[in-house]
């Protein structure tokens, strides 16, 4: 019996590759978060909810959209957007388009809100990325992560 790839053990090499792509992920992931809590009393899937709803058109987005564009679950996203909705950051409306859908919008707070903490995220991703990596480098992982997403 042969052994599918999905099945052999990893290799040395892999293994090293796997265990840093999720050690440099949940470091830099977590600085981000303790900076945007500290410093603006927002948390980062608070964030990129934000930045997501403020790319999308009209500034809003059909939930199940939402969850798939910041890579929650559907109730871990309807429990997110409660949260916002009851800080005035976001509003829940029916979809026009289907009465059974709902819709995440952007609220003025919201956007005001999105744009103080801007400055603090940015910051984060140059402090602990980008300033990090050379040009080149960043061409690299930007190839590397689009082959790989």
């Amino acid at each position: 019996m042969t052994k599918t790839p999905t099945s052999r053990k990893l290799t040395h090499r892999e293994l090293n590759a796997w265990r840093a792509f999720l050690r440099a992920h949940s470091t830099i992931t977590r600085r981000l978060e303790i900076e945007l809590v500290a410093e603006q009393g927002l948390s980062l899937p608070e964030y990129s909810v934000l930045v997501t709803l403020v790319e999308a058109p009209r500034h809003r987005l059909r939930m199940t959209e939402l969850a798939d564009q910041v890579l929650l679950s559907r109730s871990g996203l309807t429990r997110l957007v409660d949260r916002m909705q009851r800080s005035g950051l976001v509003e829940r409306l029916r979809c026009p388009s289907d009465a059974r859908g709902t819709e995440a919008v952007l609220t003025n707070v919201g956007y005001q809100r999105l744009k103080a903490s801007a400055g603090v995220h940015l910051r984060g991703v140059r402090q602990h990325v980008t300033s990090r990596l050379s040009n080149d480098e960043l061409d690299q992982l930007f190839a590397l992560m689009t082959k790989l997403g």
